[in-house]
């Protein structure tokens, strides 16, 4: 890694800190300060924090969720309905679905969008392990919970095009999230709107 190179260990973090997504370099120097400046104990927890995350934490074999088991606990619950999968972009947008406590039944992750400018394009989605899905669990509605973007309805299209002939009700959040928004940072009430008046797509 790059990163290595630079021996100022101060430097380092914040180069470090704006390979995260969202953090520009004024951000990042202003946690590296607030790091340098924290209690001793505190960078040691935050290292060991980072070190644990990727030593214990796995993603779910059935549903692509972040898990300590080979199969989470949303797809180990038995009192939620296999027949009805939620097809979500990202975990954080299925850990807000979930806070909502407006979906009872089970997800499926696709770790991207269809973005054909930024190198993503449909067979880059894992939809043959989303298809044995439905299949095997006899899923009987898929919502297709994007972003009202134009990836993700660019994405709702791709996915409903894929699960036309496999008999099952595919339906599309409805207008809770602002169009041009993002499902992650919006507030339950209203992603709990969206899947309640999800619509036939």
């Amino acid at each position: 890694m790059i990163v290595r190179d630079v021996q100022d260990p101060l430097e380092r973090l914040v180069k470090l800190l704006t390979m995260l997504p969202g953090i520009g370099e004024r951000t990042a120097r202003r946690l590296a300060y607030h790091v340098l400046r924290a209690p001793a104990e505190y960078p040691e927890d935050l290292a060991h924090a980072l070190l644990e995350i990727r030593g214990k934490l796995c993603e779910c074999s059935s549903c692509g969720n972040i898990s300590e088991q080979e199969v989470c606990p949303i797809c180990s619950d038995t009192s939620r309905d296999p027949r009805k999968l939620c097809v979500v972009a990202s975990i954080q947008d299925l850990q807000v679905i979930e806070r909502s406590g407006s979906f009872r039944g089970r997800y499926f992750v696709l770790h991207g969008y269809v973005a054909p400018l930024d190198g993503l394009n449909p067979e880059d989605l894992d939809t043959d392990h989303l298809l044995s899905l439905v299949r095997e669990n006899g899923v009987r509605e898929v919502i297709i919970a994007t972003n009202p973007t134009v990836e993700g309805e660019a994405t709702a299209g791709y996915l409903a095009q894929r699960l036309r002939d496999e008999g099952v009700k595919i339906t599309r959040i409805a207008s809770g999230i602002q169009h041009g928004g993002e499902i992650e940072y919006s507030d339950p009430v209203s992603v709990a709107r969206a899947i309640d008046r999800r619509d036939e797509y």
